[in-house]
């Protein structure tokens, strides 16, 4: 529903006795919600407001704040919380289990969730009818992901062996709703882009402490529909036996195994000797493992231009990828218990500088001291990097060699000369984007400009200062003293001229300007006849005229081509069709 961006039609504040008719809709809806939970998402005295969508879905939200309520037949008969209002109140809603963090990659890839992906618990399936909504959750996280309705009733599931649809999902993390709230935040520090994982601050009586990464999901391709995969999982824990012996002889027939992207071990079933003696790892082990990963990344990944980095990105993206192969590295059985503890403990040591977000609620990394005992000592591992050039050399080896490629390239104005000649930098080539704010970050070390209070931004030097807004701001307007970081590469691109290098083979040309784009118009002649225009085709290198032999070739129809007027060479490529 939420899946494509869509605008809103009309937005207005709800009156006095439309609040008290929502609230006592939610009220029928949600009948597991207190007076308080109703009062968490929809304050008494504060302004609601309604946003209308052409599809008639209605969004209820509180001014200036985040959407919580949907509803999406305009009429109240199915309205449902936003994830957001389930971050406020996780309970307000009966929840499925999933079977894993690795299952919540289909959920928010827009995929309806299926019964075989579900947890079912000791007791047995619990009882709800159709039609009703139920939210989602992934094992060891008490914030939901989803929200849908239900497409059968319990009973209706069981006769069914389990088997089919059971959520229809209306809403869910990462959606265009959830991206709709300016001050869009995660509940914890288990959510990433693309997956929700158990979160390592969060410690359940029920729930064997246990990395998420450690699961391994079945999947059946008879679970995938369309476009969209939905998951397979094997149940252990089913109210009839006979059902049981059934489900989990169809499930695990065809079961492949998936690991989380970070887990590089083997995919045989047997798994070697080291690798077993790698997960029963003592605490100061584990420590010792963490300070190594960590230091591992801070020489190779962590790049002084991408600070500052929330942890949970840090985590995942950075200290993850560089454990040894089998090791699951789980930070709740080190001695700091929390990944925000940990990076504390190690911002007071001072090797970087660390401080918690109050508005995301979680610890960031604002800066590394590359100065620090520990660091020089540290001698980072070259393996991964070698494994990566490696493969780079195959794929080149193996790609044709009339491959096109096509890239922008930005070369050096006059207002950025003088940030390039300080640097040593030739002001007579083309850089890409990335070897440009290369370019920017080496001047900014070479003159020390990031601001000591605030590692995130830079204070801007007269020379730094006219290289990006010399002539780009107004008379009489004052010039900006500072840039945050994540702001400073892109000024910085836009201040450079951009070009467009597009080669084949051995054939390279270099353009002005950005890269264009290949028009295709269709026109509708005499009858059923459909007439299709290309243009723009030389600027890649495309000869329209062979093109056109070809076309005519394979689709059986006629073509022609004929200078574009007033562009020179640039000509056009009719194909006209007269089969349709």
């Amino acid at each position: 529903m939420f899946k494509k961006h869509v605008d809103v039609k009309a937005l207005q504040r709800l009156s006095g006795a439309d609040k008290k008719k929502l609230r006592r809709t939610a009220k029928e809806r949600f009948p597991q919600a207190s007076e308080s939970d109703l009062d968490a998402i929809l304050p008494p005295k504060v302004e609601v407001t309604v946003a209308k969508y052409p599809n008639r879905v209605l969004v209820y939200g509180i001014e200036g704040e985040f959407p919580m309520l949907f509803d999406v037949d305009g009429r109240g008969h199915e309205l449902f919380p936003t994830v957001y209002a389930l971050w406020k109140v996780p309970d307000m809603l009966p929840a499925f289990t999933l079977k894993g963090g690795e299952v919540s990659r289909f959920i928010l890839g827009g995929a309806d969730l299926m019964f075989p992906g579900i947890s079912i618990p000791t007791e047995g399936l619990p009882s709800f009818q159709a039609g009703k909504p139920w939210s989602i959750k992934v094992p060891g996280n008490p914030a939901p992901i989803a929200v849908g309705a239900t497409t059968m009733s319990s009973n209706e599931a069981l006769k069914a062996g389990l088997r089919g649809k059971a959520l229809r999902i209306a809403h869910y993390y990462k959606d265009s709703l959830w991206d709709s709230a300016d001050g869009r935040y995660v509940p914890n520090e288990g959510f990433y882009d693309d997956i929700v994982v158990e979160d390592p601050n969060y410690a359940s009586p029920s729930q064997p402490i246990d990395s998420s990464e450690d699961h391994a999901e079945g999947m059946d391709d008879s679970t995938i529909e369309g476009e969209e995969a939905a998951v397979d999982v094997s149940e252990s824990h089913i109210r009839d036996p006979v059902i049981h012996i059934e489900a989990v002889e169809d499930l695990t027939s065809g079961v492949s195994e998936v690991k989380l992207p970070e887990d590089k071990t083997s995919e045989e079933p047997s798994q070697p000797t080291e690798e077993r003696e790698h997960q029963n790892l003592s605490t100061e082990e584990i420590d010792s493992l963490l300070e190594k990963c960590l230091l591992q990344a801070l020489h190779t990944s962590v790049k002084d231009k991408d600070l500052p980095i929330l942890g949970s990105t840090l985590w995942s993206n950075h200290i993850l990828p560089y454990r040894p192969p089998g090791v699951t590295l789980d930070i709740k059985k080190s001695s700091h218990k929390k990944l925000s503890k940990w990076l504390q403990s190690k911002s007071s040591s001072g090797l970087i500088s660390a401080k918690e977000d109050k508005h995301k609620r979680e610890v960031m990394l604002l800066g590394v001291n590359r100065g620090h005992p520990d660091y020089i000592a540290f001698r980072p591992e070259k393996k991964v990097q070698e494994l990566v050039e490696r493969h780079d050399n195959v794929i080149a080896e193996g790609s044709s060699t009339n491959q096109l490629e096509v890239a922008e390239i930005y070369k050096p104005s006059s207002h950025v000369n003088p940030i390039f000649m300080a640097v040593g930098a030739d002001t007579g080539k083309y850089y890409s984007a990335s070897e440009a704010s290369d370019i920017v970050f080496r001047y900014i070390e070479k003159e020390n400009l990031v601001k000591p209070t605030d590692k995130a931004k830079v204070t801007l030097d007269a020379a730094l200062c006219d290289a990006l807004y010399k002539g780009a701001i107004k008379k009489g307007s004052a010039y900006p003293t500072e840039i945050h970081k994540r702001d400073l590469g892109s000024t910085f691109l836009n201040r450079m001229q951009i070009h467009h290098r597009v080669s084949r083979g051995d054939e390279v040309i270099i353009r002005k300007g950005a890269i264009r784009t290949v028009q295709i118009m269709t026109e509708r002649r005499q009858g059923n006849k459909k007439m299709t225009r290309v243009s723009g085709l030389e600027c890649f290198l495309m000869d329209a005229d062979s093109l056109a032999s070809e076309l005519q070739k394979k689709f059986a129809c006629s073509t022609t081509t004929a200078e574009l007027p007033g562009t020179g060479p640039v000509t056009y490529l009719l194909i006209v069709d007269s089969n349709k």
